[in-house]
């Protein structure tokens, strides 16, 4: 086949085609899905973009807020000496106002003054420990525990009979 010939049949062939070719397959359900996966991926994008923004607005008010609180005065932690006064002084209102409360209940026993009293005398030889070894933890649980033997003396005698099995 020589060259005329070859461009001749090719000539045929081009003016026999179908200018209006249709696809072999539908394109539309890929279009949508490219189109699709591209309005998803701008959405997790913007989802994303969104938790950075939590997350920074959240890491600035924690600064601010562990920097308002180390200016804080009130955050002021007790030790020593002014944790034993102030641990004495609670419980001292506490004792007080239980036994105001509870004055007018009859007391189960005629001796509970005086268990109250030796409780008392506890606390004060922990306190004058303390004195010398303020934060000594040890002394200072004992103290609180003192202090709650009373708090559950004052509650026990002063329980009515019918509550006891």
């Amino acid at each position: 086949m020589n060259n005329a010939e070859f461009e001749k049949k090719l000539v045929e062939q081009i003016k026999g085609i179908n200018k209006e070719k249709q696809p072999e397959r539908e394109l539309w359900t890929g279009i949508e899905l490219a189109i699709s996966r591209d309005d998803l991926s701008q959405e997790k994008q913007s989802a994303n973009d969104g938790r950075k923004t939590f997350l920074a607005v959240a890491a600035v008010a924690l600064v601010s807020l562990l920097g308002w609180f180390s200016m804080s005065p009130q955050l002021v932690l007790l030790t020593g000496d002014d944790l034993v006064a102030s641990l004495s002084q609670q419980h001292e209102l506490q004792k007080n106002e239980l036994l105001v409360k509870l004055q007018n209940q009859t007391a189960l026993t005629e001796n509970w003054q005086d268990q109250l009293a030796e409780l008392d005398d506890a606390a004060d030889a922990i306190k004058k420990a303390l004195q010398n070894d303020p934060n000594n933890m040890a002394l200072l649980k004992m103290l609180q525990s003192v202090h709650q033997q009373q708090i559950s003396l004052i509650e026990r005698v002063h329980s009515p009979k019918w509550s006891h099995i």
